[in-house]
């Protein structure tokens, strides 16, 4: 394991554990609103009237920062993850089938995903949360519908040139079928790029996520997302700082880490050779 997937998926853990157990652990409810006056707008590593310890101060509605920025995460993190891998299931079963069977499928397949490519993907996602309502759901099924072109194209490239090696032949000529071929000796050597493209994936995701909560179309107040908590504190940039600059720096660096994740991988796949049904032979 290289210095960087150490410090990526150290930086990762370190996020994914306070997500869920800070607020599991909280001594207010992140959602409450409750003693507005004596919490109000409590500066970071401070204290509120009723004595309650803020380690990042609090919001206009004297909820904890802190502890809203870690549910925060839970879900922005739950959202990227998911949201990109649906989008790599389904970018790998385009791309293999269009990339195995070609003729009309692989013009269909490369043609919606050219078009959609050509599509600014901000675009799509604003139109996909117009369209319907705002929400967590609403939210992964656009991230999947809008994210998958880049993997399915990555994985029909590496399922055409396997698919042209003798041993493909081979196996086929002592009876294994061309779907087992694809699933058992095709597929495998290309979900490498699959994986490294879906992890850097995470990361634009959920910023993309966040970009729509600031926007007022993605995840809805009081469940708080790093992107609203961002636009509720943006009038207070000047009198409050941490109110908008705490769910930013969590953003920056859940970002960061899972872009560092991916580049580290994918620097470790180019130094490998792919196994084959060949090499295994």
């Amino acid at each position: 394991m290289t210095r960087t997937e150490r410090w990526a998926g150290g930086l990762l853990a370190l996020l994914v554990i306070g997500a869920v157990l800070v607020p599991a652990v909280a001594h207010q409810d992140p959602l409450a609103i409750d003693d507005v006056l004596s919490a109000r707008l409590v500066g970071p590593l401070s204290s509120d009237a009723a004595g309650r310890f803020h380690l990042l101060g609090t919001d206009r509605f004297g909820r904890d920062l802190f502890v809203r920025m870690m549910l925060a995460g839970r879900l922005s993190l739950a959202i990227g993850v998911v949201g990109s891998a649906v989008a790599g299931l389904i970018g790998v079963a385009i791309g293999a089938a269009a990339g195995w069977w070609r003729g009309a499928l692989d013009r269909a397949a490369m043609a919606l995903s050219d078009g959609m490519l050509a599509i600014p993907r901000l675009i799509l996602l604003l139109l996909g949360a117009a369209l319907w309502r705002p929400g967590t759901t609403t939210v992964v099924v656009v991230l999947a519908a809008t994210g998958w072109m880049g993997v399915a194209r990555l994985v029909r490239a590496e399922v055409m040139g396997a698919r042209t090696q003798p041993w493909t032949d081979a196996a086929q000529a002592v009876g294994s079928g061309p779907l087992r071929v694809l699933l058992r000796h095709v597929l495998p050597n290309a979900l490498g790029p699959a994986i490294v493209a879906t992890t850097l994936g995470v990361g634009n995701a959920i910023l993309l996520e966040s970009g729509l909560a600031f926007l007022g179309l993605g995840v809805q107040p009081p469940q708080p997302s790093w992107g609203n908590m961002i636009a509720g504190g943006r009038d207070l940039i000047v009198t409050a700082p941490w109110v908008a600059i705490a769910p930013g720096v969590a953003l920056i660096l859940t970002v960061l880490g899972w872009t560092l994740l991916g580049d580290a991988w994918r620097d470790r796949l180019a130094g490998e050779v792919p196994s084959t049904l060949a090499d295994r032979a």
